[in-house]
C-alpha cells in the first residue's frame, strides 16, 4: 500500500491556517492551499498495516488505504471513483467529520497518523476542478415515488442513492435552502457554501426534485405524504436543543446557538445587510465546548466581539489519549480549531468545570453579566464549589449545549412511529420505523452524532427502503443501527 517506508520518510503535514489577522476580516475558509507534491507524500504515509482499523473507525467504511494508495500514484480518477463508493460527499465530511479514522489509524498507535481526512478533501476538490464529478441519472425508472423529510447529509446521502436506484424522489426542507445544518449550522469559515451548492446542481440533473420552505406536518400533513409517496425517509435531524433553565433565561442578549449562527450564514447568502443577533462590540459568553460553541467564537470573532469566553461545564480534557481511552477508539481530547487560535489571538478564554447559576439583567431586561461558580464532577454531580462564586460581563450569551432529540410535535406524532426512552425514533437492522414504509436516518433516530454517521445512515436507510419498494436492492449499506464503530 502506497509506500512501505513512506510513514518513516515523511512527517505528518497539513496545509498551514491563513493568518488569525487576516482571515478574521472575511468570512473564506481558514486554510491555505496545500503545496503541490505534499498531498503525494503524506498518503504514501499509509503503512502496509494488514488490517486497516481505519475502516472500522469510519462508519462509511471508506476504503482509506486505497485511494491513499492511488493518490500515491498519481492515479487521480481512479481515487475518487473508490472514494465515492462509499461516501456520497467527500467534499463534506473532508472538511467537517473530527474523524475518528486518524484515531484508528494502525501508525497513530506509536506515532502521528496519516492525515487521512486532507488526503480527502483534496481528492474530491481535484475531481470538481477536473470535471470528474458529473451526474449519474438513473438508467431505468422504477415508478415509485419517495419522499425525504430533510436535507442535511442524511436526507440528502438517502436522496441520491435512491434516485440513482430509479425512483422518483422529492426532498422537502422547511427552511429557504437546501442543505439543513450544512446550509444554516456550519459557517462559512468552516465551509463555504459553494461546495454544498455545486453537490445540490448533481443531485438536480440527476433528476432530485426539491422543495424549499415546506415544514411537514404543518404544511404537508403525515396522511398526505403517506397518499402521495410509496415510501418515506425521515432525515430531520435532531432539533430539539438542550436549554439552560436558570434565573435570567428570558433576558434579552441570552440566545440557542442555532437562533445565532443561522443569522450570520443568511448575511453570507446575500439575505440579509447584518445579523439581527450580533456580537459587534459585546461581551460575549459562549456556553459549551464542542464544535458549535468552536462556530460562535468564530463567528463572534467577525462580528467584531469586543470579548469572549467560553464556559464548559466539564473538566478540560487531556491533550493525550488516558489509558481509559485506548488506541483505536475515538479519544476525547483537548483541540485548538481555527477559533480557538482567533480566541486566544482576542485574549480570551476557555473555561472548564464552571456553571452558570444565573443570567443577570438591567432595569430594561438586557442581559449584563453572568454568575458562575466551579463545579466538581462529573462524578459528584457537577456540585458546586463554596466561595468560587463570581459575576462576568455579558451582553450577548450563546447556548451551544447540544440537542436532546428530534422534534415530536407535527411529523412524528401524526405518523405515530415508536420512540425510544430518548425520544429518538425507533429503527430495525434496514432502518424501518414501527409504521410500515417509512425509515428514519440520522440524527433522527441516532440523536445527535457525526456527519459520517448521517451519511452512512442516509445511505443505509436508502438501501432498506430500496428493498422494501422493489423486493431487491443493489444499493451498498453501512453499519446497522444495532451496532456501534469505534467511536
Amino acid at each position: 500500500m502506497a509506500d512501505p517506508k513512506g510513514f518513516m520518510t515523511h512527517p505528518r503535514a497539513l496545509p498551514g491556517r491563513r493568518p488569525v489577522d487576516v482571515r478574521i476580516r472575511d468570512w473564506r475558509e481558514v486554510y491555505e492551499d496545500f503545496p503541490k507534491g505534499s498531498l503525494e507524500k503524506q498518503a504514501a504515509r499509509c503503512m502496509d498495516c494488514g488490517i486497516p482499523f481505519c475502516h472500522n473507525g469510519c462508519p462509511l467504511g471508506n476504503l482509506i488505504p486505497e485511494w491513499n494508495d492511488l493518490v500515491h500514484r498519481d492515479n487521480w480518477r481512479d481515487a475518487i471513483e473508490r472514494l465515492h463508493a462509499t461516501n456520497n460527499f467527500p467534499e463534506f465530511t473532508g472538511r467537517l467529520c473530527p474523524a475518528p479514522c486518524e484515531s484508528a489509524c494502525v501508525l497513530g498507535i506509536n506515532a502521528d497518523p496519516v492525515a487521512i481526512k486532507r488526503v480527502e478533501v483534496e481528492i474530491i476538490d481535484r475531481a470538481f476542478a477536473e470535471g470528474w464529478v458529473t451526474p449519474r441519472p438513473a438508467a431505468v425508472k422504477t415508478g415509485k415515488k419517495v419522499a425525504v423529510v430533510g436535507s442535511g447529509p442524511a436526507g440528502l446521502a438517502a436522496a441520491q442513492q435512491l434516485t440513482r436506484a430509479g425512483h422518483d424522489v422529492v426532498v422537502y426542507e422547511r427552511a429557504d435552502r437546501i442543505g439543513g445544518l450544512l446550509r444554516y449550522g456550519i459557517p462559512e469559515f468552516k465551509m463555504q457554501k459553494e461546495h454544498l451548492d455545486r453537490r445540490i446542481g448533481q443531485m438536480l440533473a440527476e433528476g432530485t426534485e426539491f422543495r424549499t420552505s415546506v415544514n411537514v406536518g404543518v404544511d404537508v400533513t403525515a396522511a398526505e405524504l403517506r397518499r402521495f409517496y410509496d415510501a418515506v425517509v425521515l432525515a430531520g435531524g435532531a432539533t430539539a436543543w438542550r436549554d439552560l433553565p436558570v434565573p435570567g433565561r428570558s433576558l434579552d442578549g441570552v440566545h440557542q446557538a442555532m437562533e445565532y449562527l443561522p443569522l450570520s450564514n443568511k448575511v453570507q447568502e446575500g439575505d440579509l445587510e447584518s445579523s439581527p443577533i450580533s456580537a459587534e462590540g459585546k461581551n460575549v459568553v459562549v456556553i459549551g465546548g464542542g464544535d458549535t460553541g468552536a462556530d460562535c467564537i468564530g463567528t463572534a470573532v467577525r462580528q467584531g466581539a469586543a470579548s469572549i469566553i467560553q464556559l464548559e461545564i466539564l473538566p478540560r480534557p487531556p491533550e493525550a489519549r488516558p489509558h481509559t481511552q485506548p488506541w483505536p477508539t475515538y479519544p476525547m481530547l483537548f483541540k485548538v480549531e481555527s477559533a480557538h487560535e482567533e480566541l486566544r489571538d482576542l485574549g480570551g478564554e476557555r473555561a472548564y468545570a464552571v456553571s452558570t447559576q444565573e443570567f443577570v439583567g438591567d432595569a430594561n431586561g438586557r442581559l449584563k453579566a453572568l454568575r458562575l461558580v466551579d463545579v466538581d464532577g462529573p462524578a459528584t454531580g457537577f456540585k458546586p464549589i463554596p466561595g468560587t462564586e463570581r459575576e462576568i460581563p455579558a451582553e450577548l450569551v450563546t447556548l451551544a449545549m447540544g440537542f436532546v432529540g428530534p422534534q415530536r410535535e407535527g411529523l412524528l406524532e401524526q405518523l405515530g412511529v415508536e420512540l425510544d426512552e430518548r425520544g429518538n425514533v425507533v429503527r430495525d437492522g434496514s432502518y424501518a420505523t414501527s409504521v410500515e414504509g417509512v425509515y428514519a436516518a440520522g440524527d433522527m433516530g441516532r440523536g445527535q452524532s457525526l456527519i459520517v454517521w448521517a451519511i452512512a445512515e442516509g445511505r443505509s436507510a436508502a438501501a432498506g427502503a430500496d428493498q422494501w419498494l422493489m423486493g431487491r436492492t443493489a444499493l451498498p449499506t453501512a453499519i446497522p443501527p444495532t451496532a456501534r464503530p469505534l467511536v
